[in-house]
Order: structure tokens, then sequence, then C-alpha cells
């Protein structure tokens, strides 16, 4: 049922791209959304700010440069007027170059935290919009992908979210601006100080079979071949961080993420002393995070080795080269010094690359996971949801098939009609797809196609509901604002789902779905229901860990909202006794040569069992 699977990205995640070139395409892409947002004013202010003081930074650079000259012929000609001019002189310069330094450290600070801020806020409204966050999980099983027999997630679909909202958007916003204003910096400073190199070094003259050639500008010459050959090797040596990079963040993440699994489901885990087998899951996943940074580790330090010993031989080098015209006379002791400095600053310029390689690599890992996030998310943005949901007066399917990740396919055109004051129990053995049905009756179901017709003013009870962190009374009118409801409606709403102990702690904070047992846990999902009072009530296994009595007082309580409301209730249960609040009964009835994967489903459902004996008026 190919129609029913969401478009998935075409860019696999399990390695990062090799082209260098497609990732500064990809870190445009990531960018240009908010210097065109509604802060995009805010945005290229800052960044003009920081761009030029920058640009005063390398100013600053070429005044100290020119002092170093004058500074170092008044010390060897011990002119002490000169000296003590060019110490006050020095001030100011340092003077101005704080002051700049300052300033292009909080603007630079200010524009990662103002983009961070939008890119995150940007990035969580997409995940949250359309049930993409729920999609790109389901989509990572959506095709088997088995590695040594074991069947594990797509390598498609981007792992971890929530690690590349917080963590690597922090990381990019970061590495966008210091770096691509290190890179601004160098070619400036190369600019700049190319010249100035170039009027210093002179000619080098030589003879060679006889003839005598000259080389004008042969330190500018030198520095660059001495560069070249310093980026050709730390591009050779560090080009495996790239990789590494990548996959330790998403080890970390997975590692992050399995933690917190353990936490969520501590009472679970400690009632079946599963210990033991978490304490082996977490190993492995904290193994995988130290092989691979022990790797990282190896790999940086042959890079470090490398650019250190590179970096000192950069600090002797224009000695090497300018000593033979110094004591030739040629040159002053200030030239030579200014020679130096000017040397070095060309040097560090060519040599960006090479200094900041790991954070390149960093960077580019960074780029290339929130680059497939972002592309997962337009994916499925841009594709439409297989079930065309409308609203109506009744619920009404036409055509309705439901599949499951993998393909295979449970109901084929499936058509059924819910009226109002009807209520109904759907029934069928474990995994037949009860469940999955009321998602594609909720319109989340991306593996369904088809028409379904549902009213408004609906509600739907998972058998596991969700109860967020906080105050109580944010848990029980969840999603809906506790300020929109009396603490009289809330108390009595509590009340009546057989909670009264909870109606005098609305105001307390706490892990609500740590603190409460399950059954309280869904007596408060009732709870919201009974607050609410929607007139159509989809509830599945909405009572499965209540007792009998407690089942029997809250159906009815249910039935009855819904019907003053005028609509109808449709209910998953195996319990027999829930029933007795239904009037009709439909059941997936297993086909009897069908398999699911050869166009023909799994089950069907049957409607034709009449009314319940028992039901409940």
């Amino acid at each position: 049922m190919s129609s029913a699977s969401s478009t998935l990205p075409a860019t696999s995640l399990a390695e990062p791209s090799r082209s260098f070139l497609q990732t500064l395409r990809r870190i445009g892409r990531l960018s240009a959304p908010y210097f065109r947002s509604e802060e995009k004013w805010k945005a290229w202010g800052l960044l003009i700010g920081v761009v030029a003081l920058n640009l005063g930074t390398v100013y600053v650079t070429v005044l100290i440069n020119d002092w170093s000259r004058v500074f170092y012929d008044a010390l060897q000609a011990k002119n002490q007027p000169v000296f003590w001019t060019q110490l006050l002189r020095f001030t100011y310069i340092a003077m101005a170059g704080i002051l700049v330094a300052v300033l292009k450290f909080y603007l630079t600070q200010l524009l990662q935290v103002r983009w961070r801020a939008w890119m995150t806020r940007s990035y969580m409204t997409r995940w949250l919009a359309n049930h993409t966050f729920y999609r790109l999980e389901l989509a990572r099983y959506s095709a088997r992908n088995t590695v040594d027999g074991a069947q594990t997630a797509n390598p498609d679909n981007p792992d971890n979210p929530d690690q590349r909202i917080q963590e690597d958007m922090q990381l990019f916003t970061d590495y966008t601006v210091t770096l691509s204003m290190g890179i601004l910096n160098s070619v400036v400073t190369l600019v700049t100080f190319i010249g100035i190199l170039w009027g210093l070094s002179g000619p080098l003259a030589f003879t060679l079979g006889g003839q005598s050639f000259s080389v004008p500008g042969y330190m500018v010459w030198v520095a660059a071949i001495y560069c070249a050959v310093g980026t050709t090797i730390t591009h050779y040596i560090g080009r495996p961080l790239i990789g590494l990079n990548f996959r330790q963040q998403r080890f970390e993440a997975d590692f992050r993420h399995h933690l917190i699994r353990v936490r969520e489901n501590s009472e679970a885990i400690a009632l079946d002393r599963g210990e033991k087998v978490e304490h082996g899951q977490l190993d492995t996943r904290f193994s995988s995070v130290l092989r691979n940074y022990l790797s990282l580790i190896k790999q940086q330090k042959n890079l470090v080795a490398f650019t250190a010993s590179f970096g000192q031989l950069s600090v002797v080098f224009p000695f090497f080269l300018a000593a033979p015209r110094f004591f030739s006379g040629a040159i002053q002791f200030g030239e030579l010094m200014q020679i130096s400095r000017t040397f070095s600053t060309v040097q560090d310029s060519l040599s960006w690359f090479v200094d900041n390689y790991d954070r390149v690599a960093v960077w580019r890992a960074t780029a290339d996971r929130l680059s497939t996030f972002d592309d997962a998310m337009r994916a499925h943005a841009e594709t439409q949801a297989p079930v065309a949901r409308q609203p109506g007066s009744r619920l009404h399917t036409d055509n309705l098939d439901v599949a499951l990740p993998d393909g295979t396919k449970l109901l084929h055109h499936t058509a059924l009609t819910v009226q109002p004051g009807e209520s109904v129990l759907l029934q069928g053995p474990s995994g037949s797809g009860k469940s999955t049905l009321f998602r594609a009756f909720a319109g989340i179901w991306p593996f369904a196609v088809g028409t379904v017709h549902v009213p408004t003013n609906t509600m739907f009870i998972p058998q596991r509901p969700y109860v967020p962190d906080g105050s109580l009374r944010d848990a029980l009118t969840y999603p809906n604002l506790a300020s929109d409801y009396d603490d009289d409606a809330l108390r009595q709403a509590l009340n009546d789902a057989l909670l009264p102990e909870l109606a005098k702690r609305l105001d307390d904070s706490d892990a609500w779905s740590q603190k409460l047992s399950g059954g309280e846990q869904q007596r408060l999902a009732i709870a919201r229901v009974l607050l609410k009072k929607p007139a159509w009530l989809f509830a599945d296994e909405a009572t499965s860990a209540l007792d009998a009595e407690a089942e029997a007082v809250l159906y009815k309580r249910l039935a009855a909202t819904v019907q003053a409301a005028g609509g109808a209730m449709v209910s998953i249960a195996h319990r027999p006794s829930v029933g007795d609040h239904h009037k009709q009964r439909w059941t997936l009835v297993p086909q009897a040569e069908g398999t699911g994967s050869e166009g023909k489903a799994r089950y069907r459902l049957s409607t034709d069992a009449g009314s319940l004996a028992g039901a409940a008026a």
C-alpha cells in the first residue's frame, strides 16, 4: 500500500555528506530563513555590526604592526623621546583594541542567542505542526531495515529530534557566526597585510645555471607555499573527524534518550527487576559513545601533533628568511620585527583552515544533521495526509484502507457509520488494528487512505493518557488553558471521576505521570472528558486499569455526558462488562487467507452483530 506511505527524504542519514560544497549550500539554506524572517532588520543590523567590528580588529592589527617597526627602531637607536611617545601611542591603540574586542564579543553573542532563539522556535513549531513529530517517529520504522537479523530504525529518517533542536542548533549558530567571521577576518587580514609583506620582503636574487634571477616579494610566495602544504596535510589527517563527529552526536543522543526512558519508566522497571537488563542496554550505548570518542581522540591527537608543529615552526620561519638581510645591514631591527609580525599575520590568515579544522569538522557534521532533519520535516509537511478527514454530523468512512508502517494491510475498503445517539464497542484480537483504526479516525495515522467524516467537538482517550508535569490544574485541563475553567468545575470533574483526594491539590506541582497510578491516570483522563463535555467520545481501553465497580460508574457518566451533548461514544475494550454500556458491537474478524502482503487485508470489520444484550439505556 505505497500510497499510504509517507514521503521520505532522499538523503541518507547514516553518513554525512561527502561534498564540502554541498555542505556550504546546506549551511546557506539553513541560515537564510532567519535573515528573511520578521526579525531580519535586527538580524542584519547585528550582522553588519559584527562585520564592522571584525574589520576594526583588522585595522587595530595594522596599527600595531606599524607601531612595532617604529618602537623597535627606537630601541635599537636608543632614542628615548620616540620610545616614550610610542609607549603612549600604544596605550591609545590598546584601549581602542580592547573596546573593539568587547563590543565584538557582545554583539557576536547577541547575534548567536537571537538566531538560536528564532531557529529553535521555528523548528519546534514545524516539528509539532500537522503531527510531524508523530509521523517522523513512525517513519523511522516504516520500512524493514535488517542488520544481523534484527530490525532497526530506518536510516533515512532523523534520529533524536530533541537533540537536534536543543544541541545542534546551539552548535550551528555558534559555529556559523564564529567561523564565518574568522574566515572574513582571515581574508581581510590577508588582503591588507600581503601588500605590506610584499614591500618589506624585497626581491630574492640568486644565480642558477649562470643566469641571474630575482623573485619580487619572495616572502609572500614562501608563505603561500608553506600554508598550502600545511592545509593539504591537515585535510588529509583531519578528514575522518567529520564522520566521527557526526556519529558522536548520534551516539550521545541515543545514550541520553535511553537514560530518560529509564527515568520515565522507573516503576515498571523496578517491579520487573529489570535493572540488570537496563544496565546492559545503557552500557552498550555508552560503550558506543566511548568507542567512537576514543577514535575521535586518536584522530584529533594526530591533527594536534601536526598543527602544533606547524605553528611552532612558523614562529622562527620568518626570522630564518629575513636574517640574512638584517645581518647584512639592509634592514634595521624594527623592520626585522615588522617583517616577522607581518609574515606571521599573513601565515595565520593562510593557515586559518589548518588551525580550525577540528571545529570545521564539528560544524559540518552539525549542519548535515540539521539539514537532514529539515529535509525530513519539509518532506512530511509537503505530503498530504492520505486520509481525507472532513467534518460531519456523524462518523462515516468511505473506502478506508488501514495498514501498518511496514505496509501490511489490516483493513481494505472499510465503510462504517455511527449516528448521533448510538454507542459502539469495537473488539477483536490483540494486534488486529483497533487502536490503529482510532488513529485513522483522528487523522494522525499516515498509513491509511480513504475518507473519514468526523463530527466536531470530539475527544479521544488513549489507554495510556499523557499527563504533563506541573500543576494539577494544568494536567487536568490539558491541552486547554487552566484559566478557561473555574475551580469549582475542576473540583467537580475530579470528584465525578472518583478522584476526590486530588480535588484539594489543584495548585500542587509534581511529576504526575510518576506519582499517579495507572488507574488514577485513566481516571484523570476521564475527568478531562467530564470537564470539557465533548459530544463525540472515542475511548481506547480507557478503563483497563480500573476495578469493575469504578468502570461501571464512570462509563455511565461518560455515556450521559455524550448523550446530553447529542453525540455518540465508540469504545475499544476486551472486558465483556464494557458491552453493558454500548448498544452495538463491531468486530475485527481475521480473514481466512489474508496475509496482508498481497493486496488482501488481514481483517474485515463485522458490523452486523446486532444490539448487545444487556446494553444500558
